[in-house]
């Protein structure tokens, strides 16, 4: 080991604050360093999360895959023209709901495509509809596209929009529609969604209002490794100010089934390198943050349970159903038993601990 990551990783451990350019020399390290950088984050993980393996008894709603996105990254979202589009009604959902309770979720997750004919409204009815459903339970809806497409829509600001999806039962913000928070990388995977100072905005809005959010990083496609580490400065400088962010959600690019790969725009996804780094970098980058997740549905179980030695503490939901990955291309991405998710855990002398949405003890 160079001694310059050696002492990056000794100061980082005696609360030296990592720099961007720090974090991209980290996140670039292709030898057995990497396992020197892993070390340093499960220490860090230790110290800030404990030695619990977290997760949440949750079930994704999918209501419509008819979306005005249709990024290039995704393989779930299609016109209303579209042979196979969708969108359910309020018995359809509800149906779904009563499913889900009788599952005994604490929290259900909207995970559709953002309708182009949808308001405020639309999401209040929706999440009225669930809510009368499974009163109790937390409803994770809303990325900031969705309030930013929504606001627009009924004229209205996305504060009085956030305050109305409160009042109608939304539980916690979705952090998602972040993807990569640099403009340049939007403008060729995500071109349609929200830019990435209105991101900041209404996470920040939302939160300062009392209603907190994932954070979330979707790599693997387009982005450089500077993009990566300019990303988390982004939600790190948020965290700072705002408190509000529950974990960091990682969610490395699903390739197969979708129009950047097939079109030779993007890579293949991540790498096992790359999952484990980013892991890692991001539990030593992200010193306001006490939970970093790694997504099983993406990255597989072996994987998953090797970053959790690299810095994770958190194996997300069961979600139950989770089209949208599917639809990109991985076919095991639907229900993860918290028996599996046991085995995983105590495989590594560590528990297993089911939690709520903002990481109380379900």
């Amino acid at each position: 080991m160079t001694d310059r990551i050696r002492t990056l990783l000794s100061d980082t451990l005696a609360g030296h604050r990592m720099t961007e350019e720090e974090a991209v020399t980290l996140l670039g390290v292709k030898d057995r360093r990497i396992w020197a950088i892993a070390a340093a984050a499960d220490e860090v993980r230790e110290q800030k999360a404990g030695d619990a393996v977290t997760f949440v008894l949750n079930q994704n709603l999918h209501i419509t895959n008819i979306c005005k996105n249709l990024c290039g990254f995704c393989g779930f979202g299609r016109k209303a023209t579209d042979a196979d589009a969708y969108m359910l009604g309020k018995e359809q959902v509800q149906a779904q709901a009563r499913n889900a309770g009788g599952r005994g979720v604490t929290e259900v997750c909207f995970l559709s495509g953002v309708h182009p004919a949808f308001t405020t409204e639309s999401y209040e009815e929706m999440i009225r509809w669930v809510a009368a459903v499974l009163p109790g339970v937390d409803i994770h809806a809303c990325s900031p596209d969705e309030v930013l497409h929504a606001a627009k829509r009924s004229g209205i600001s996305t504060v009085e929009a956030l305050e109305r999806l409160r009042a109608a039962g939304l539980g916690t913000l979705q952090g998602t529609a972040a993807e990569i928070l640099v403009d340049g990388v939007r403008d060729v995977i995500c071109p349609k969604k929200v830019r990435t100072a209105d991101w900041v905005r209404i996470i920040k809005e939302a939160h300062l209002m009392g209603i907190r959010s994932s954070g979330t990083i979707m790599y693997g496609s387009y982005e450089s490794d500077a993009d990566r580490a300019r990303h988390l400065a982004i939600l790190r400088e948020i965290q700072d100010e705002t408190g509000g962010f529950t974990e960091l959600v990682t969610l490395p690019y699903i390739h197969q089934h979708t129009p950047l790969y097939q079109a030779g725009i993007a890579r293949p996804g991540s790498t096992g390198r790359e999952d484990v780094l980013l892991i890692a970098v991001s539990r030593l980058f992200l010193d306001n943050f006490q939970n970093v997740q790694v997504s099983w549905g993406k990255v597989g179980t072996k994987m998953a349970q090797a970053c959790l030695l690299a810095g994770a503490n958190d194996l997300g939901g069961t979600m139950f159903a989770d089209a949208v990955t599917v639809s990109a291309g991985a076919d095991e991405a639907d229900y993860l038993d918290p028996a599996a998710m046991r085995r995983i855990a105590e495989d590594l002398g560590r528990p297993l601990v089911q939690r709520t949405t903002t990481y109380g003890r379900a």
